[in-house]
Formats: C-alpha cells, structure tokens, sequence
C-alpha cells in the first residue's frame, strides 16, 4: 500500500495558520543538549501573531543544527518560566527560506555560501527564480545549466540541503510527538532517510529504538494512512506479541494459539477495530518466508532467538571439539598440587570441593552449581589456585604491566555480584557486559563484542543469564580458553527468555558437579538449613520458630506494612542503615505491594526533614537526595543494568539547570549516572524490591513478607531465591500458609529448546558424558521434527482452526532450518 503522507509543519492538533507563531533571527544560542537536540536561543523577532513588546524573544525546543544570523519561523506556545520570565515553547519551527528575488540573493551570497558571491548568486537567481531552493532540492542537475565551479555547486548543493534536510527531518519527528532525547536517537539511528523510513514502516521504529513500543508505531501509522489490516500493521502486531509472550514468560518460542489470541488482543486494542484470525495466519506464512520468524513442529521462534540458541550449541562444540584430543593433568599431579594450595591457604578441601576442583581443571567447559553454604566460593578460589598451580604464573595482579594481559577472567551479570567475586576471591571481577566492552554502547542482541584474552574463564550467577546475553558471550570466547560456569539451579531464572543454566546442566555432553554437603554449618546458620529445606520441597518443623538469625510474625495482609515499619524502625536504631536492610515481596500492587512499603520505608530511611531539602515528584513517586533507587532495564551505554541498586547523591531542579531540565544523579557501584526527567521512568525506589530484582545481591538483613494477596506469584523458587539474600538475618512474615504453597509450588519449566539444539549440533561428534535420562524432558522426545511437504507454500490455505489443532504448521517449509 502506499501510505498517506502527512505535513511536516503539522502538529497533528492545529494547522499552523491558527497556531502562535514568531518569525526572527536567531542573535545567540544560550544552551544546546550534548545527547538530544534541546536548545535554548535568543531570537530577534520580526514578525509574530502574538502581542510581544520586545524584540528579543527566548525560545526553547528541539532544533537541529540551528545558525546564528538566520531566520526561522517558531510554532508553539507561550509561556512564563518561574525564574526566567516569558519564554516562547517551540513544538515545530521551520527555516525561514526567502521567496522574493533580493531575499534569495542575499540568502546565498551569506557567510554560510563560501566562495558564493554577490554577481553568482544573481546568475543563480536570474536562471532558476524564486523557486530557486525547490528546484535545487527536488533536482540537484538544475546547477549543471549554470556557469558554476565544480567547487561552488557542491557549496550551494550541501549547504542547501543541511538547511533543509535536517531541519525538516526534526520538524517531522516533533509533528509526530516525539520529545528531544528520542528524536535525537531515531535520527541518529536513520540519518537523512528518517522520515523516509517512518513514512514507508513505522512500525520499524519498534524493532530498532528501544522504548518506542507497537502502541506509538501504531499511533504514527494511522495518521500517514496505514489499514488497519494492513500487511504491515498485522505482522508488526505479530512480532510484538512474540517478543511480549517470550519476554513474560521467559521462553524461547511461542505456540500457534496464544500468539494468535495475544496477536488479536494488540490489534484490535490499539485501534479498537476487529481483525480477522486468518489474516493473522496469512502474515505468519509471510513472515516465515521473509526469514522475520522461524518454526519447526509447532514452535513459532523470532529470528534473533531461534539464531541464539543455535549459536550457543555451535559454540560450546567448538570448544569441546578443541579439547577432544588433549589429555588433561593426571590424578597424582593434581593432588599433588592441591595438597600444596591447602598448605598455602591453611585449610582443607572437602572431598567433593576435591573432585569438583579435579574435574574442572581437566575439562574444558565445567559448570558448578549447588545451595548456599555448599562451598561454590570455595571452589572457584581452589579452581584459581590450582590453575595458576599448574601454569606457573602469579596471582598478584599489580605484577603484570601495562599491556600484559591477566590469564585469569572472572564476571557476573550484575555490578553487585561481580563486587561479591572480587570480595571473595581478591581478583578483580566485571560485569559481563563491561567484560564483552558493551559499556559505553546503545544495547543490541546483535551487536559485535570484543574477543576475550586469558586462559580461564569464571562466571558467577548464571542463572541470571539469559539466552541473548550467554550467544554474546560464548562467541567472544576463544577456542582455547577453559569456561567454568557457576551457579545456583534453584533460583529463580533470568529476567530474560531461556533458562541457559538450567538446560546446560541437563545436557547429556557437559561436565557437571552438584555440591550438596553444607560447610557452613557450623556457624549456626538457620537461614542456609531453611533454604536447602525449601528447596527440598520441605518447610522445617520449627518454620515458625525464631531463631538467633531469623524470625517469623503471623500477619495478615494488611498488618505487613505496620509490622515492617516496626522492624525496620528498630533497626535503624541499632545502626542498620538502608543498604543493610532489604525488603523483598513477589508484588507491587495492593496493601502489602512493593509501591506502598516503599513509600513507608523511604519515610523513615530518609524522611523530609526540613523544607530545604530537595525533593522532585515523577508519577506519584518523591525522590530525595539519600534515597536507596534500582535501575530497571539494561543501560549498557552507562554500565548500569537491570536490578542494579543505587543511591540518589545530587538533584537538579529545572530553574536551576543549565537546560531547563530537572535532573537525578545516582551512584552506583561502578559508575555514577545522571537522569533527566524524561529518563526517570528507568529508576524506582529500592527500600522494598521485587525478588527478581534482588538477584545477584546479598543484604545482611532481609525482610521477606508472604501473603494471600500473592498466590499466583507463591513458587518455589520464588521462596528459594528470596530466602538465600540474606546473609545474617532474615525476617519472615505473613501466613503460613503461604509459605507452605511457596514450597508446594513447583515452578513450570520454561519452554526453550536449547537442550534440543545441542543434541542436533553435537549428535555423533562430541562423545556423551553424562545420563540425563528420567530427568524431565529428554532430548529425544525434544528432537521430534514435523517433516513438511515440500510443496510451494502458496499451495496451502493457513487457518486458525488449522493451527490450534495442530493439523498444519504454521511454518511451512521450515523444517529443520538452522543459521
């Protein structure tokens, strides 16, 4: 179809005949944004449909590269800044070209026209009119009639078109009710082909600018004229609803009849109209066959994770494939060598920490997983010392000069739980996108990493790591590189699709060792016995029970908030402060939801105690200077991610800043990062967290209320996870009947075929280890394919009936496709 194109000077509410309106030349620009294209300038107005006295008008808005001594036209509004007076707010504006002879002369004999004098630009005008600039821009050969240089037509070519093209492409993005900092990105994301692209796919915004969703796509593409069932529109929704499935249910694909119902729900809610079910099925054939999604059997995968999970197999087989033949060190040389680490370190290695050290230094992918207090952090210590054992190289990391490189690598998916890698084992630990130099950079699946250097390879917390993030990291890994993955399979698993630990530890191809003894026992902890009861499926007699590191409080739903607000009230006396203190709870809604508690708590953690004291209001949430803040999404261009937790050290307000613009700066662990208010979206209060947030932290007190209001979030893991934050005290609240259906609960497994895909990689290559058999879902039930016929795919007639009873795949012809 051909989309209807809309006006670029129109702001979609009023056309600009009746709009306010100030004609001037631009005397200065007082402020420009760095990262977006904010500015604030001091025109001299010359002409306006406004009552205006002075000639001197200040004028903000998102301009593009904007000159001094130019004129332009300003549509907007007028308004009374609180400290600098009367101001005039831009929302479109657009270069005051001249239309009358001397005003084109003048125009391009100025000081932008270098080598363009006053007698050629006469020649120019006299030959092309007063639709000189149209005629330039719609047809740059009309300067080849004129006696130009080749040097003066690329002058009057290039500096036409900035004046133009930008401009235009800005105006067209504020029609479209874009703000400065998300205009200055999809800009630089398309360039000159901006309003190109967004008139030919709206939609496309979705799939390359983060935090433009299906809805504002939508918004644009009825007004440029886009059908409702369109084409388009139809398999925009669908690509929509399978990233929304994968990303709330944390799995890899999605099946026919929840696409299509969750397909349906995103059309027809965003414009209130009705589609028909076959045409959803029409444009899954059609994505099929542009390679946007892929399927086999019953499975409807997006491209990028049906590609990730492929690569992850590919890629441990390379590295399998390169130890084939080697012969790792022998028994005798490695106990020797670990008798001699138990002397240097004066301690002695259980015999299960033994075997689990052995067996990773002699393969060459190992992972490690076991509870709390069964000596992981041991382990790794012991994996460190026996590797620079045996290849003689020192620990000290200050003896290796610049340029040098350290054989050793360890990381973690969260800033917190790297610092707790560097707290345990002395060497100094990073973030796994700071690992991959993804710091510093937009976030993208598909982005190039940095290839990794050193011999060994540790990485804590994988149950965090989802199925995007472990593609990235296992391609940077290079060949002969020793991978040991570490971590807890109990835990809740990555905010993201897949459950890359948990399928990894099912395979029948990789070294694996489950630490069950507990060696901190005997410090008395009743947390860590609680934790391996409750992963047992077991709630201790004694739950109830308090004990000298926990304790219990019946309450109802509605007593949580005044038993915490007791809790943490006589904490704070006895010098706990807000980092100490972790209040965790599966919901943010409702009388014991995350939002009210957090409320609370900031009252007494950080309350408002004089009137000078800055505070700033973001959707019905205060923030203050002192304030514990999690950041909520991955911002890799400024080393912050997802659960990251922080504290508020500066604010900002707007009459005070430079731009006009309030702003939050935050400290965290490793960096400190400045909001402006468009980006508080990106951070919340952290006195109360979500669990899931909470992973890869540890806290010394954790408070952990577990009611009714709950139920459909009361799991296992959930319980698990929460549970094994604390570190020294853990308060437990609520019913005990919740925590008993926590335990009952098992969580269901995610649906994700990476398991699967290792078996088809590696199948008659690699040789099996290990026998997973009667361990849930085996890689021969997994492997079962739909052979299709290979007819033309136009041959068949795609239904929704067809789909739900699984009488015809959806993919069509796709069986068996690999990257």
């Amino acid at each position: 179809m051909v989309a209807q194109k809309v006006s670029l000077f129109d702001d979609g509410s009023q056309s600009n005949e009746t709009q306010a309106y100030l004609v001037g030349k631009v005397a200065t620009i007082f402020f420009q944004s760095q990262d977006s294209f904010y500015k604030v300038i001091l025109i001299h107005s010359v002409e306006s449909n406004l009552e205006w006295p002075e000639d001197e008008v200040v004028v903000t808005g998102n301009f593009a590269d904007i000159k001094e001594e130019s004129t332009y036209r300003f549509y907007g509004q007028q308004v009374e800044h609180p400290k600098y007076g009367k101001q005039f707010q831009a929302s479109n504006y657009q270069n005051e070209t001249p239309t009358s002879k001397m005003g084109l002369i003048t125009y391009l004999s100025g000081a932008e026209f270098k080598g363009i004098g006053k007698k050629t630009a006469e020649s120019i005008v006299d030959k092309l009119g007063t639709k000189t600039i149209d005629k330039i821009l719609a047809d740059d050969t009309v300067l080849d009639s004129l006696e130009l240089s080749n040097k003066q037509k690329i002058t009057v070519l290039e500096t036409v078109r900035v004046n133009n093209g930008m401009e235009q492409i800005i105006i067209g993005l504020n029609g479209f009710g874009f703000g400065s900092q998300l205009a200055a990105t999809i800009y630089q994301t398309y360039k000159e082909k901006t309003l190109e692209i967004i008139q030919e796919n709206p939609y496309q915004l979705v799939n390359d600018i983060e935090n433009i969703g299906f809805k504002k796509a939508d918004q644009i593409a009825e007004e440029l004229g886009f059908a409702a069932d369109s084409s388009g529109r139809i398999q925009a929704g669908i690509l929509q609803s399978i990233n929304d499935l994968c990303q709330q249910d944390g799995d890899t694909y999605a099946t026919a009849e929840p696409l299509l119902t969750a397909s349906l729900q995103l059309l027809e809610g965003s414009r209130r109209v009705r589609i028909n079910p076959e045409a959803i099925s029409k444009e899954l054939v059609n994505l099929a066959k542009s390679g946007l999604i892929v399927g086999d059997e019953q499975r409807i995968y997006l491209k990028n994770l049906y590609h990730a999970e492929y690569q992850i197999a590919e890629h441990l087989k390379r590295l399998l494939s390169s130890n084939q033949e080697k012969k790792g060190s022998s028994d005798k040389d490695l106990n020797k060598a670990i008798r001699k680490i138990e002397k240097k370190l004066d301690m002695n290695y259980g015999e299960s920490q033994i075997d689990a050290i052995k067996e990773a230094m002699n393969s060459q992918v190992f992972l490690l997983t076991g509870g709390p207090g069964t000596g992981k952090t041991t382990v790794i210590n012991g994996i460190v010392e026996l590797f620079a054992e045996l290849n003689d190289f020192s620990l000290d990391v200050s003896s290796y000069g610049e340029g040098q490189i350290f054989p050793i690598l360890l990381a973690a998916p969260t800033g917190r739980a790297a610092k707790r890698m560097t707290e345990t084992t002395g060497l100094p630990a990073s973030t796994i996108h700071r690992l991959l130099g993804l710091t510093g950079r937009e976030s993208n699946n598909e982005i190039e990493t940095k290839d990794l250097e050193g011999g060994l390879l540790i990485i804590d917390e994988m149950s965090m790591v989802d199925t995007y993030l472990l593609n990235t990291l296992m391609n940077a890994i290079p060949t002969n590189m020793k991978v040991i993955l570490v971590g807890d399979k109990d835990q809740l698993p990555s905010v993201g699709p897949g459950q890359t630990f948990y399928d990894l530890l099912k395979s029948d191809y990789l070294e694996r060792k489950e630490l069950t003894d507990i060696y901190r026992q005997g410090d008395g902890s009743s947390i860590i016995s609680l934790a391996h009861s409750i992963k047992n499926g077991e709630l201790p007699a004694d739950f109830t029970k308090n004990q000298k590191d926990r304790s219990f409080f019946a309450s109802r739903e509605y007593q949580v908030e005044s038993i915490i607000k007791q809790v943490v009230e006589r904490a704070k006396t006895k010098g706990f402060t807000s980092s100490d203190i972790q209040v965790l709870a599966p919901m943010y809604r409702g009388a014991a939801g995350i939002n009210r508690l957090n409320e609370m708590l900031q009252e007494i953690m950080n309350p408002l105690e004089n009137s000078r004291q800055k505070e700033v209001l973001f959707r019905d949430q205060k923030f203050r200077i002192g304030d514990k803040v999690l950041h909520l999404v991955n911002s890799p261009e400024n080393n912050v991610f997802n659960g990251d937790i922080g504290k508020i050290v500066g604010i900002t307000v707007a009459k005070d800043s430079e731009d006009k613009v309030d702003e939050i700066i935050i400290a965290f662990d490793q960096t400190e990062v400045t909001y402006r208010r468009n980006e508080w979206q990106k951070i919340t209060l952290a006195y109360c967290t979500s669990i899931h947030k909470s992973q890869g932290s540890e806290f010394k007190m954790v408070i952990l209320p577990m009611v009714s209001q709950y139920k459909r979030m009361l799991k296992r893991n959930l319980l698990y996870t929460a549970i094994t934050r604390a570190s020294q005290l853990l308060i437990l609240l609520g019913e005990e009947k919740s925590f008993e259906e926590c335990v009952e609960n098992e969580s269901a497994n995610r649906k994700t075929t990476l398991l699967l895909r290792i078996e088809q990689i590696f199948d008659g290559d690699i040789k099996k280890i290990n026998d997973s058999s009667g361990s849930g879902q085996t890689t021969k039930e997994l492997k079962k394919e739909t052979q299709l016929d290979p007819s033309p795919i136009e041959q068949f007639i795609l239904t929704n009936d067809m789909i739900a009873n699984g009488t015809i795949d959806p993919m069509i012809g796709m069986a068996n496709t690999q990257p």
